[in-house]
C-alpha cells in the first residue's frame, strides 16, 4: 500500500477571517456558518487545544486572540444593561427621583429602586454605574453545588428514600417530618428532581434517573396523548355515567378501579385493582394468557375473599379481557362500569398506580416470571407508602384490611 497524500492545508485564512468576525462581536456559531467551518471547528480555535503526536509530542494550538473590541456575552434585556446604568447615574446626579427615572428609562420603578440600593459604591456609598456594572456582572447567578450537594446528612436522606423508590414528593413531606425545626434541609420535589437528572449539581449516583425513578428515563420529556384503542365487541355495557354517586366522590370504600399491565408484546399481564377511597391496591396474579376466561377467574377467586361492603361497584376500560363482565358480577354481586374509549383519566387512582408498578414490572420485560408471593410482597410495599392525597397516611392504615 502506498504512502498516503498530503492532509489538508492550514486553514490560515479562514481562521483569521473567524477571528475578525469574533472580534467584530460576531457568536462563535455565526462566524462558523460564514466562514464556512464546522461549529466544533471554531471552538477549537476559540478556545484552544493541545494535540498529542504519535511519538508523544504535544502540539499547543493557541485560542484566537480578538483584536481591537472585544465581543460581550449577550444577556437578556430584562436585566439592567451598562448603557442603562450610566443614564441612571446621569439622572440622579440631576436631582430625579426613582419614579421620574424609571418613566424615561423605560424600567420599573421598583427595579431602580433596588438598582440603587444594591449597587452602591461599597466605598463612598454614591452610585457609580461601572462599579455597579461590575458588582451586577460578580453576583449573576454560576452553576454551583445545590442544596441537596451540600448537605452530606440530606443527601444521604434524599438518596436513600429514593433507593426505597420513593418519589421526589413523598420524600420532600418525610424531610419535613424528619427536620421540624431544620428548614435549610426541607426541600421541594423539583430540588429533587433537579439533584437526580443533573447529578454534577445534585450530587446523587448518576444511574438514579433509570432505577429510582418511575418512568426510569435518563432525560425529562413531555408526556404524549395517547392513541386511540380499536373497538373490542364487548356487549351490554354499563357506562360510567350511570355508576352511583358514592362512587364519584370517594366518601366510602369498595369501588374500585382495575386494568391490566402488559408485558413484551403483551404475551403476559398482571391485573391491577386499586379502591378509590383509600388507594389499596391488589395485584391479580395471571400466570398463563390474559384471556377474558382469565380475568374472570382471577377477579373472582380475588375479591370473593373481601367482606361484601367493600365489593360495592368495579370500573375497568373496554379492554377485551373484560367480555365476561356480566359473570364477574354474577358472582360477586360488583356491577361493572366501563369508561369511555381513549379516555384512562376516568380511572385515575388505577393509572397513577400502574405507573407506580412500572418500577418493579418495567415495560418490555416477561411478567410470568413473577410468582404470586411477589405479587403480594410489591402490593404489600406499595400500600404501606404514604400518599399525599391521603393526608401523608398510608392506603394500608386506611382500608385496615
Amino acid at each position: 500500500m502506498g504512502r498516503r497524500g498530503p492532509g489538508a492545508l492550514p486553514q490560515v485564512e479562514k481562521r483569521e477571517q473567524y477571528a475578525r468576525l469574533i472580534a467584530q462581536g460576531f457568536s462563535s456559531l455565526e462566524a462558523c456558518r460564514i466562514v464556512g467551518i464546522n461549529p466544533r471547528t471554531g471552538k477549537r480555535w476559540r478556545h484552544g487545544r493541545t494535540i498529542t503526536t504519535r511519538d508523544g509530542r504535544k502540539l499547543q494550538y493557541a485560542p484566537v486572540v480578538s483584536r481591537g473590541k472585544v465581543a460581550r456575552r449577550e444577556i437578556s434585556d430584562r436585566y439592567l444593561s451598562e448603557e442603562e446604568r450610566v443614564r441612571i447615574a446621569d439622572l440622579r446626579k440631576t436631582g430625579a427621583g426613582v419614579r421620574a427615572i424609571a418613566e424615561k428609562t423605560g424600567r420599573s420603578p421598583s427595579t431602580i429602586s433596588r438598582e440603587l440600593r444594591r449597587n452602591r459604591d461599597p466605598g463612598s456609598g454614591q452610585y457609580r454605574p461601572f462599579a455597579a456594572q461590575k458588582l451586577a456582572v460578580q453576583r449573576r447567578a454560576r452553576p454551583r453545588a445545590g442544596k441537596i450537594a451540600a448537605d452530606e446528612v440530606l443527601r444521604q436522606f434524599v438518596a436513600g428514600r429514593l433507593e426505597k423508590r420513593w418519589s421526589p414528593e413523598q420524600i420532600c413531606q418525610a424531610l419535613r417530618r424528619e427536620f421540624p425545626d431544620d428548614a435549610a434541609r426541607h426541600v421541594v420535589h423539583e430540588t429533587i428532581y433537579q439533584a437526580v437528572y443533573r447529578p454534577e449539581l445534585g450530587g446523587l449516583p448518576r444511574e438514579l434517573p433509570s432505577r429510582a425513578l418511575r418512568t426510569r428515563r435518563r432525560r425529562r420529556r413531555p408526556h404524549r396523548r395517547p392513541g386511540e384503542r380499536r373497538p373490542n365487541g364487548i356487549t351490554a355495557m354499563t357506562m360510567l355515567d350511570q355508576r352511583p354517586a358514592e362512587a364519584a366522590d370517594r366518601a366510602e370504600p369498595g369501588h374500585w378501579e382495575g386494568d391490566l399491565i402488559t408485558g413484551e408484546c403483551n404475551r403476559s399481564a398482571i391485573g391491577t385493582l386499586v379502591d378509590r377511597a383509600s388507594r389499596f391496591t391488589i395485584l391479580l396474579h395471571l400466570p398463563g394468557r390474559h384471556t377474558a376466561e382469565a380475568v374472570r377467574d382471577a377477579l373472582i377467586a380475588t375479591l370473593s375473599a373481601l367482606p361484601a361492603p367493600l365489593r360495592r361497584s368495579l370500573t375497568w376500560d373496554q379492554g377485551k379481557e373484560m367480555a365476561l363482565h356480566a359473570e364477574i358480577t354474577a358472582a360477586l354481586g360488583m356491577p361493572v362500569y366501563f369508561c369511555d374509549k381513549a379516555s384512562p383519566w376516568q380511572r385515575p387512582s388505577n393509572e397513577n398506580t400502574n405507573g407506580l408498578l412500572r418500577q418493579y414490572f418495567p415495560k418490555g420485560s416477561d411478567l410470568r416470571v413473577h410468582t404470586a408471593d411477589d405479587l403480594a410482597v410489591v402490593a404489600a410495599e406499595l400500600n404501606a407508602r404514604p400518599r399525599r392525597t391521603l393526608g401523608w397516611d398510608t392506603p394500608a392504615r386506611r382500608l385496615s384490611l
